[in-house]
C-alpha cells in the first residue's frame, strides 16, 4: 500500500480553513498609495478607520454630491457650477495636486485628502447600491465630480493620471488617418489642418463617446468613432462611467452579507435617505403667503396654481372620494406647507371621504392626518412640527405608485399618451409645449418638463415681472418643491411681489 502524503488537498472536497484563521488572518495589503489626484476607485480601501470618520467622511461628500446635483436641478452651465462647488470642495472634500507640495504624493496632508476622497466615495458606493434608482443616481453624479475635477486638473498630471490606466484604445495608423483626412476634418468642429496631421487618434466604439457623436463632433464609421486627442475626456468619462456601474451592481450582490453588522447598517440606511437637494426642505417662511385665505373650503379655488402632481391626486380625491396611504400623505403634506391648520386639514379629508361614516373616518384616517402635522406620535424632537412636504426629488425617488394608487410625479410615472391626456385637461394645449414635455420625459428631465409647463401658463405674467424687475434671478430660479410651484404660480396670478408682500391678496373665485 502506498502511503498518501498528509498535506495533500483533495481536489474534489474543499479546503477548508478555520474561521478563526480567516477572522484574525492580516490582510495582504492595509494602506493605499495615491500617485495621482485623480481616481477611477477600482480597488476598495482596506485600512482601518474609526466609525465616526465613516459617518462624517460620507456625509461630506454627500453634501458636495447634493450641490452637484442641485445644479443640475437648476440648469446651472459648467462655469456656473464649477464657480458654486469648488468653494465647497475646498471647505468639506479638498483635493489638491501633487504641483502644491515640494513632497510630491508622498506629502502627509495629500495623502490624508486623497485616502479621506477614496473611502468616502465606496462607503457611498455602499450606501447607494441597494436599488436601480440609487444606483443611476449616484453614477451620474459621481461622473459629474469627476468630470469637473478632471477639467480643473494640472495637464502634466491629468496625462499621468490617463497614462497610468493603460486603456486599450486602437490608435488610428498614419495610412488610415490619411485616406480619412477629409472625413475627420470635415466631421470634427474647429479641427484645423495641422492638428489633423500632426495630433494623435484613437478609434473606439462609438458607444463609449455617446456625447460626442450626439453632438456630431466625431466621424464614426462601421461602428467606430475617430476620436481625437484632445477630445480625451469624453472617453476617459466614459470608462470612468463603465466601470462605476459595474462596481454598482458588485457591490448591490454583497449588500446582504452587512446585514448583520449593526454598526453600518443604520448608517448606510440614513445616508441613502438623505441624499436629497438643498432645496428640498421647504421652511415655513419659504411657504406662507400672508393675506392668502388658506382653508378647507379654499383648496378647490387654489388647485388652479397646483402642480401637476398635486392636481392629479385632488381631481382623483373629488372623482372617488378616497385617496390610498401613500396619496394622502404626499396631499397632507403639501397642504399642510401652504399653511392650511391641522383643524382646516380634518376638515377638508372629512368632507372628502363623503361616502364614510365619521365613526369609520376618526378609526381609520383621523390619526395619519394628526400624525403628519406632528400633533401625536414622533419623537420629542419632530412633535409639534410633523413631516416636511416631500420635494420634487423626494417624489421622484420614493414609493413609486402601484395600481390604483395616485402618488409620485405624472411627468415620471404616467405612460406619454396619459401624461399628454392629463395635460390636455388641465388647459395644456399648445402642441410645442407637449412636444417639448415628452423629449424631456424622454431624457428622464422630469423636473424641466414641469418648468416647461409652468413657464407656458404664466408666460404673460412672468414676462411682466422680468421688465419691471420686481422679480430677481432668485425668485425666477428652477422650481424643485411643489409648495415652490405653488407659491410662485399664487403670486404671479396675484399680482404680488416674489416676497408675498404688497397689498392684501384676493383669491381668484
Amino acid at each position: 500500500m502506498i502511503r498518501q502524503p498528509t498535506d495533500r488537498i483533495d481536489s474534489k472536497r474543499r479546503n477548508i480553513i478555520s474561521h478563526k484563521k480567516k477572522q484574525f488572518a492580516d490582510p495582504t495589503y492595509k494602506q493605499q498609495e495615491y500617485p495621482h489626484r485623480l481616481s477611477f476607485y477600482d480597488v476598495p480601501p482596506t485600512a482601518e478607520i474609526t466609525l465616526e470618520q465613516f459617518e462624517q467622511w460620507a456625509i461630506d461628500r454627500l453634501r458636495i454630491l447634493a450641490e452637484l446635483e442641485a445644479c443640475s436641478f437648476r440648469n446651472k452651465t459648467p462655469a456656473e457650477t464649477t464657480a458654486h462647488i469648488t468653494p465647497l470642495l475646498q471647505k468639506h472634500l479638498p483635493l489638491y495636486p501633487n504641483t502644491s507640495s515640494s513632497l510630491g504624493p508622498q506629502d502627509e496632508k495629500l495623502k490624508l485628502e486623497r485616502q479621506k476622497d477614496h473611502y468616502s466615495h465606496f462607503i457611498l458606493r455602499l450606501a447607494f447600491s441597494a436599488t436601480g434608482d440609487l444606483r443611476r443616481r449616484f453614477a451620474r453624479i459621481e461622473s459629474a465630480l469627476f468630470k469637473s475635477r478632471f477639467q480643473n486638473d494640472d495637464a502634466r498630471e491629468r496625462q499621468a493620471f490617463i497614462e497610468s490606466l493603460d486603456f486599450n484604445w486602437e490608435v488610428v495608423p498614419e495610412d488610415e488617418k490619411r485616406e480619412l483626412g477629409s472625413h475627420l476634418q470635415n466631421a470634427t468642429p474647429g479641427l484645423r489642418r495641422q492638428e489633423l496631421e500632426e495630433g494623435g487618434w484613437f478609434k473606439v466604439d462609438w458607444e463609449m463617446v455617446p456625447e460626442l457623436v450626439e453632438s456630431r463632433r466625431v466621424f464614426v464609421k462601421k461602428g467606430k468613432a475617430y476620436v481625437p486627442a484632445r477630445e480625451q475626456m469624453s472617453m476617459v468619462l466614459a470608462e470612468f462611467s463603465a466601470r462605476l456601474d459595474k462596481g454598482l451592481e458588485l457591490t448591490s450582490r454583497a449588500l446582504p452579507r452587512l446585514d448583520e453588522d449593526d454598526r453600518l447598517t443604520p448608517i448606510l440606511a440614513h445616508l441613502s435617505k438623505n441624499f436629497a437637494t438643498p432645496d428640498s426642505t421647504l421652511a415655513d417662511a419659504d411657504s406662507a403667503l400672508p393675506g392668502a385665505p388658506i382653508t378647507a373650503a379654499s383648496v378647490d379655488a387654489l388647485a388652479q396654481h397646483f402642480p401637476l402632481c398635486m392636481r392629479n391626486l385632488h381631481t382623483t380625491l373629488r372623482a372617488n372620494s378616497h385617496l390610498k396611504h401613500f396619496g394622502r400623505l404626499q396631499y397632507t403634506l403639501f397642504l399642510k406647507g401652504l399653511g392650511l391648520s391641522l383643524e382646516d386639514c380634518l376638515l377638508f379629508w372629512r368632507r372628502s371621504f363623503r361616502l364614510i361614516t365619521d365613526d369609520t373616518f376618526n378609526k381609520e384616517y383621523r390619526y395619519n392626518v394628526r400624525h403628519a402635522y406632528g400633533d401625536v406620535g414622533g419623537d420629542a424632537l419632530r412633535r409639534g412640527r410633523g413631516y416636511a412636504p416631500f420635494s420634487c426629488q423626494k417624489i421622484l425617488t420614493e414609493h413609486p405608485p402601484g395600481s390604483g394608487e395616485s402618488h409620485g410625479c405624472p411627468y415620471r410615472h404616467f405612460s406619454v399618451d396619459n401624461l399628454t391626456a392629463l395635460l390636455q385637461t388641465t388647459g395644456v394645449n399648445d402642441r410645442e409645449v407637449l412636444r417639448g414635455v415628452k423629449e424631456d420625459v424622454e431624457k428622464k428631465r422630469y423636473h424641466i418638463a414641469c418648468n416647461r409647463v409652468f413657464e407656458w401658463a404664466h408666460k404673460g405674467e412672468l414676462k411682466r415681472v422680468k421688465e419691471d424687475g420686481s422679480w430677481g434671478a432668485a425668485d425666477l430660479d428652477v422650481i424643485v418643491h411643489p409648495n415652490t410651484y405653488f407659491k410662485r404660480s399664487y403670486l404671479l396670478r396675484n399680482g404680488a411681489g416674489a416676497g408675498g408682500g404688497g397689498k392684501e391678496m384676493e383669491m381668484e373665485m
